[in-house]
């Protein structure tokens, strides 16, 4: 099969018939139609561009994509996933703790049953310092940027 430069000939449907068998069968030709209706909008606006530029600069990333990096995103996601289960569990299990009380406790027993708790206390250091760090942050971010 030889290629014709598309710059200096143009193939009629009927040679493009002749030199793609394929394309012979009626189900492909009613497939190609239906795709070409549909891409018709996306060509007419050159939008079908922008896809082919995002599936370029997804082909580019994943070219770039090394073993670190690829270790790096799976570790990331490894954390992630590990850090929204522990939460999802703590979250169920606080739940459950609570919906087992008939009625809740006052703030007092409440409060007296936290100071007894050593676990209760940990939690609220992580609380702690959680909000330390963001605002921590937060004032950073506030500051008037260092001119160059």
């Amino acid at each position: 099969m030889t290629h014709q430069n598309p710059e200096t000939s143009t193939q009629t449907l009927e040679q493009l018939l002749e030199c793609l068998p394929a394309l012979k069968n009626e189900a492909t030709q009613a497939g190609l139609a239906d795709l070409l209706d549909k891409l018709a909008p996306l060509l007419q606006g050159r939008r079908l561009h922008n896809i082919v530029d995002l599936l370029a600069a997804t082909s580019d990333v994943i070219e770039m994509t090394d073993d670190a990096m690829l270790q790096k995103l799976m570790a990331l996601y490894e954390e992630s996933i590990g850090g929204v289960w522990m939460l999802t569990n703590a979250l169920r299990y606080a739940s459950a703790q609570a919906a087992a009380n008939s009625t809740p406790p006052t703030l007092w027993q409440s409060v007296k049953k936290f100071n007894q708790n050593e676990d209760a206390r940990r939690g609220l250091d992580v609380v702690s310092n959680i909000l330390a760090e963001l605002g921590r942050q937060s004032a950073i971010k506030g500051q008037k940027m260092p001119e160059d």
